[in-house]
């Protein structure tokens, strides 16, 4: 069993930037691949960011540029740094672990853009 855990997210102004940290914890070994997903109300959820285990990241179209994924082996932790942070950036972002072909998911935490 993978435990995940995130932080991070709040109220933030459009153009600010927000740091958004997921520690999993648990039975964690070999490669994996952590990544961050997000659902605004009404809509599907969706992909936004993932990392593996020797760094190779991939970003969803919407937010290169101002999104950047990150990770500390050491920590079993991923970080999404936001910066220039839209409106439609309010979402419940979901933090996710693939390991051994399995998936695990966090309990999400809320970003909120707005003036």
């Amino acid at each position: 069993q993978v435990q995940l855990v995130e932080s991070g997210g709040g109220l933030v102004q459009p153009g600010g930037s927000l740091k958004l940290s997921c520690a999993a914890s648990g039975s964690l070994f070999g490669f994996y691949v952590m990544g961050w997903y997000r659902q605004a109300p009404g809509k599907q959820r969706e992909f936004v960011a993932r990392i593996t285990s020797s760094g190779s990241t991939n970003y969803a179209d919407s937010v290169k540029g101002r999104f950047t994924i990150s990770r500390d082996n050491a920590k079993n932790t991923v970080y999404l740094q936001m910066n220039s942070l839209k409106p439609e950036d309010t979402a419940v972002y979901y933090c996710n672990i693939l390991i051994l072909g399995v998936t695990y998911w966090g309990q999400g935490t809320q970003v909120t853009v707005s003036s």
